[in-house]
């Protein structure tokens, strides 16, 4: 219940109830509604700064997973991008230079992302500037994987080419070792036996009874085989990548011209043919159109304290056999 005013009426000396208009009453009420609505609407304007709808809140934890994915990705192309420059260092450093093939520049790897604004279509986003470095981050560590792919693909073919050169090479002696089998005759000057005359002998003789078999001592093709008044019966085998090879003096040849061969294939027997004083076998090794010195080419049969003999017996003095 609304407590009852007065006010004191010095006319009457006395107190006098107040009275309120109706008017004023209703202005009071309309006055009182208005402030109402304005607090309301004020407290609204502010407090929905801080209030979000539904749709709002399930695009902001949108945004956020976003973000976060962002940053996995990012950490996952930057380790990318590690482990690839260690396999960049390794094909320069490693496999390009043990196939003796020039190493990939840096320029080459990453070339192809200067000038003309190639991400210009992300820009007007928000977070323009963010997804222009991953993407580029991407495309930079694609095409530097593309480079390195055909690079693996270039190694592949130099190590294809790579074994059937080292199974081309002389690496075996042209006859087996046995008690009934040496060494007679070095890469040097000698005592021509018919000629008399000292003259660089340009292979090796190895003493053998007649019909002792002879090997090819490397993959190639036969290029001649034939018999000449020095060598007399002779097999020359061309092996590819600068190599040939000669077997003199033999008894029986075993293969014929343009026949491809393997090493350790049968070509012929030990003989004493063409311009020689004994049955043994001439064995020359020609690199780039030089002889060179055979008993380099022996790895694939010698334990190193064989080789050490053998290299020892080469250097004696004494007439060869042919």
């Amino acid at each position: 219940m609304a407590k009852v005013k007065y006010y004191y009426d010095s006319d009457t000396l006395s107190y006098r109830k107040i009275e309120t208009k109706k008017g004023s009453i209703y202005k009071n009420t309309i006055l009182l509604l208005l402030a109402g609505v304005l607090l309301m609407f004020i407290g609204f304007i502010v407090f929905s700064q801080f209030l979000k709808t539904p749709n709002e809140l399930v695009k902001d934890r949108e945004l956020e997973n976003l973000k976060i994915n962002y940053e996995l990705i990012t950490k996952r192309v930057e380790e990318s991008s590690k482990i690839l420059t260690q396999l960049q260092e390794r094909d320069n450093n490693i496999y390009r230079a043990y196939f003796e093939a020039n190493p990939i520049p840096d320029e080459q790897r990453k070339a192809g992302f200067g000038g003309v604004n190639r991400y210009e279509y992300l820009d007007g986003f928000e977070n323009s500037s963010m997804i222009k470095k991953l993407t580029k981050d991407i495309d930079v560590l694609s095409k530097q994987m593309v480079v390195q792919s055909k690079s693996l693909d270039e190694i592949v073919a130099l190590a294809k080419e790579k074994e059937t050169m080292l199974a081309s090479i002389p690496a075996i002696m042209p006859v087996k070792k046995s008690d009934k089998m040496w060494m007679s005759s070095g890469f040097k000057y000698r005592m021509h036996p018919i000629l008399k005359i000292r003259k660089f002998h340009k292979g090796m003789d190895f003493t053998a009874p007649k019909g002792t078999p002879i090997y090819a001592s490397g993959n190639g093709t036969v290029a001649l085989a034939r018999r000449s008044p020095t060598f007399g019966k002779v097999v020359y085998i061309d092996h590819g990548y600068g190599y040939r090879t000669i077997y003199a003096h033999m008894s029986k040849i075993a293969t014929r011209r343009g026949r491809k061969v393997k090493r350790g294939d049968l070509i012929g027997y030990v003989g004493n043919t063409g311009r020689s004083v004994a049955p043994h076998l001439h064995y020359e090794v020609h690199k780039n159109g030089r002889a060179v010195n055979p008993i380099y080419y022996y790895y694939g049969d010698l334990t190193p304290q064989e080789f050490l003999a053998m290299q020892i017996a080469a250097e004696e003095e004494g007439q060869s056999y042919d």
